[in-house]
């Protein structure tokens, strides 16, 4: 695990040990399985410690320059042999493996959030993505114990294709006043089986990151299903980002 800092390093890891406490806490983890999970995690700042790493997964912020810039990185680094996979939820998996000089060793591995707790993983194949890596890549994920949904590589893949606009235009439809945003929760709940309802689902998601997934499908394909709302983007500017910032079309508390 690398982090651009010392101090993000240690910030990370600390995360992943009361993830891990947490799961021992639960019941849903033993001590010893948490003490073994531990001592495989080793953290990094310097890419040059992927040089013997047979897979790795990038997972910074959605900006596709950012991401090319650090698969060229990898692609210096990595030996031959290594596949670099994205965890992007909407960027083209294809432009970073155009950054490299291994394109064929080059896919999509998009967890759902939370990780340690979502069964599903969507495997992005892009049109240049080789059978052998794409058959490592796989059962990488059906070791962890996921479930495999295959895509290729188009903006949103699949969940974020379906998801995107559905929570647009709930958001739309709350402008509209429709409905309270508690009674499209509770309609949605108990009316299609669902765990959340669209605002709830907003708020764990992130208002921010749902406004940047539609903004770069948008900007792509431009599908009006993914014009982001006026709403949105002001409770955005506003800072309501939903549960991590305390406030979205619920408020939390600590």
């Amino acid at each position: 695990m690398r982090e651009a800092t010392p101090a993000l390093l240690e910030a990370g890891l600390q995360r992943i040990a009361a993830s891990l406490e947490r799961a021992v806490s639960r019941g849903k983890l033993a001590a010893e399985a948490r003490d073994a999970a531990w001592s495989r995690i080793r953290g990094a700042t310097e890419m040059g410690d992927f040089a013997t790493c047979d897979l790795i997964i990038e997972a910074v912020p959605e900006n596709l320059s950012l991401k090319r810039q650090v698969f060229a990185e990898l692609d210096a680094v990595a030996p031959p042999h290594a596949i670099l996979a994205s965890n992007t939820s909407s960027l083209s998996v294809t432009e970073m493996a155009a950054a490299t000089r291994r394109p064929a060793q080059v896919l999509g591995l998009h967890f759902m959030q939370p990780v340690p707790v979502m069964p599903l993983l969507e495997v992005v194949r892009t049109f240049l993505t080789g059978d052998e890596a794409f058959a490592a890549a796989r059962a990488f994920g059906e070791s962890l114990g996921k479930t495999i949904v295959v895509s290729k590589d188009t903006p949103g893949f699949i969940v974020n294709l379906l998801l995107i606009p559905y929570l647009l235009h709930a958001i739309e439809a709350l402008e509209r006043g429709v409905a309270t945003k508690e009674d499209f929760d509770t309609a949605i709940k108990l009316g299609l089986n669902h765990p959340m309802g669209p605002f709830t689902l907003l708020d764990f998601v992130g208002l921010d990151t749902v406004l940047f997934i539609a903004d770069a499908v948008f900007e792509e394909t431009k599908d009006p299903r993914f014009v982001a709302p006026p709403l949105l983007r002001r409770m955005v500017s506003a800072g309501f980002l939903g549960r991590k910032s305390g406030r979205g079309f619920y408020e939390y508390g600590k």
